[in-house]
């Protein structure tokens, strides 16, 4: 298996391209509890440009009905990106100092029940986002309400 870099450039160029609109390439879940993970999922597949098809536990989209909760749910994403030893992207929590365009920042409450994805576009002055769900474009970070929030910055991919 080799690494490679994540190509943040194209996962930000995807993020402002469908911020505000559909790709119809894949399902809109809007209606049926949020596309804000589908949304950065996708984000993160320009970026990365291959997908884990590990049943369950890995990281894919085919369609609406075959996919991995991790496509779609915020924990699961959290849980692939931190714990992915094998194909695809992987990631850690960071600081707000370490992160990057095209890394993934997740609301949360003081519960710790993290309910938002966001995909990072630009880091300077502010960190500015793009999301679906409330869709925004290149949002300032701070304009959200919300109690805490992580940081998942993508160190890179692996593939065949």
């Amino acid at each position: 298996m080799r690494q490679r870099i994540y190509d943040r450039e194209a996962a930000k160029e995807y993020a402002q391209k469908w911020a505000l609109a559909r790709n119809p390439a894949y399902f809109d879940f809007e209606n049926i509890g949020g596309d804000c993970t589908s949304f950065a999922s996708q984000c993160i597949y320009a970026g990365a440009k291959v997908m884990n098809y590990t049943p369950v536990v890995g990281w894919f989209y085919r369609t609406a009905s075959d996919r991995t909760a991790s496509w779609t749910g915020v924990e699961y994403l959290y849980n692939f990106l931190t714990s992915n030893n094998s194909v695809g992207p992987y990631a850690r929590v960071a600081t707000r100092r370490v992160a990057e365009v095209g890394d993934i920042i997740q609301l949360g409450n003081y519960n710790d029940e993290f309910y938002h994805s966001l995909v990072i576009t630009s880091i300077f002055p502010t960190i500015k986002v793009c999301a679906h769900t409330t869709d925004s474009k290149n949002r300032p970070l701070y304009t959200y309400n919300y109690e805490t929030a992580r940081i998942l910055h993508i160190e890179g991919v692996r593939d065949w």
